[in-house]
C-alpha cells in the first residue's frame, strides 16, 4: 500500500505550547499494527496537559503527541500479528502493559506502574494521521459501529469500569455527580446495566438537559449556595430514598462530600473525577454507616463489552459528539474544548474521510 507521507500530528511542546507539525510515519514492530487514524476525541486530560503542563506526577518534560480516544484503519501489520489484517476498522485501547507483572496476571493491568498509556508523559498519543499500536489492544469494529463510536469507547470504558466497581445491577438506585462526558457515559452504562433510577447533578442546565435526553430520571441543578448536606437531602427527597450507589465524576471537594452524605448506609461511593491531591471529606460519617469508598483508575477489560453494547444498540453515544474539526484545525478544536462548549469535540484525522 502506497501511503501519503503526510503525518500531521498535534504535539504539546511545553506548557500552553501546542503545535501542528509533521512527524515521520512509524514502522510497526512484530506485534504492532500501523493505523491510519480516523476519529480522535479531545479529553479533559489533553486540555489539562496543555494548560498546566502536568497532571499529578505526570509532567510534560519533552514534546508529546496528544490524544487517546481513538479509532482508525489498519494499513500495515507486524510479522507476528494474527488477529488483524489490512483494512480492519479498529478501536484503540490506549493502555498497554509493558510487562507480565502481578497486576497483569490478576487482570488489573491498568494498575501496572510500567504501563504504556497514550498521551501520558512520556508516552506519545495518537492525534496524528498515522500511529502504531499493539495489535492485542486494537479491537475490530462491527460494520454497524462508526469510527466516532469506536473513539468514544475510551470514555465509555471509564463508565463501564466505574459501574462495575460500584456494583451497579438490576434495580440499582444511582446518583451521578457531574454531567460532563464521564458523568454522561456513566449514566448510559448504569441504565444499560439495569439501574432503575438515576439522578444526576451539575452546574450546567445545558448538560442536565442532555442527561435527561440520554435517560436520566432526575436532574438537579446545583447552585453555589447549596451545602453538601442540603444536596444530599434533595437527592433523597427526589428519589424517595437515598441512592445505594454514587458515582462522583467531578473531583470537586464539596461534591465528594455530597456523594458521601447522600449515599445510603451500606452503599458504595465510587470516585472517578480527579481533583486536588488532598480533600477534606466526612470520613467518619462514611465509616459509621459502612459506606464503601472505591477508587477508579482508567479501566481494564472493557473494550469487548463496550463494542457489544454499541453494536446491539443498548447504548447510544452518538449524541455526545457536539463538535467536529479536521485535524488541520486542531488548535481551534482545543480552544472549543477549553471553553467548555458542547460535550465531546472530535478531530477527523483522515483528510479523505471526514464522515462520523
Amino acid at each position: 500500500m502506497v501511503m501519503d507521507p503526510d503525518n500531521l500530528s498535534v504535539v504539546l511542546h511545553s506548557l500552553k505550547d501546542l503545535r501542528l507539525e509533521q512527524r515521520p510515519i512509524p514502522e510497526p514492530g512484530p506485534n504492532d499494527v500501523l493505523l491510519r487514524m480516523h476519529s480522535v476525541g479531545i479529553c479533559g486530560s489533553d486540555v489539562h496537559y496543555w494548560q498546566h503542563g502536568r497532571i499529578g506526577d505526570f509532567v510534560v518534560t519533552k514534546p508529546m503527541v496528544l490524544g487517546h480516544e481513538a479509532s482508525g484503519t489498519v494499513v500495515k501489520v507486524g510479522s507476528a500479528v494474527k488477529n488483524l489484517q489490512i483494512g480492519d476498522r479498529v478501536a484503540i485501547e490506549p493502555g498497554v502493559p509493558r510487562e507480565t507483572d502481578e497486576f497483569f496476571k490478576n487482570g488489573r493491568y491498568n494498575l501496572s506502574p510500567t504501563i504504556f498509556f497514550c498521551a501520558t508523559p512520556p508516552d506519545d498519543g495518537n492525534l496524528s494521521r498515522y500511529y502504531i499500536h499493539s495489535a492485542n489492544f486494537c479491537y475490530k469494529l462491527p460494520a454497524n459501529v462508526t469510527f466516532e463510536e469506536g473513539a468514544l469507547i475510551e470514555p465509555l470504558s471509564v463508565g463501564i469500569h466505574a459501574c462495575r466497581r460500584a456494583g451497579v445491577t438490576l434495580g440499582s438506585i444511582v446518583l451521578i455527580c457531574g454531567a460532563g462526558p464521564i458523568g454522561l457515559v456513566s449514566l448510559l452504562v448504569a441504565k444499560a446495566m439495569g439501574a432503575s433510577k438515576v439522578v444526576i447533578t451539575d452546574l450546567s442546565q445545558e448538560r442536565l438537559s442532555m442527561a435527561k435526553e440520554l435517560g436520566a430520571d432526575f436532574a438537579i441543578a446545583i447552585t453555589k449556595g447549596n451545602s453538601p448536606q442540603e444536596l444530599a437531602k434533595n437527592v433523597a427527597d427526589m428519589l424517595g430514598a437515598p441512592p445505594q450507589i454514587t458515582i462522583e465524576c467531578t473531583g470537586v471537594e464539596s461534591s465528594i462530600q455530597t456523594a458521601i452524605y447522600a449515599t445510603q448506609s451500606g452503599g458504595v461511593v465510587v470516585l472517578v473525577g480527579l481533583g486536588a491531591e488532598m480533600a477534606t471529606i466526612p470520613l467518619v460519617n462514611a465509616a459509621v454507616r459502612e459506606v464503601d469508598i472505591r477508587g477508579v483508575f482508567r479501566y481494564c477489560n472493557t473494550w469487548p463489552m463496550a463494542i457489544a453494547m454499541l453494536a446491539s444498540g443498548k447504548v447510544n453515544v452518538k449524541p455526545l459528539v457536539t463538535h467536529r474539526f479536521p485535524l488541520e484545525q486542531a488548535l481551534q478544536a482545543f480552544e472549543t474544548t477549553k471553553q467548555g462548549l458542547g460535550i465531546k469535540v472530535m478531530l477527523k484525522c483522515d483528510k479523505n474521510d471526514q464522515k462520523p
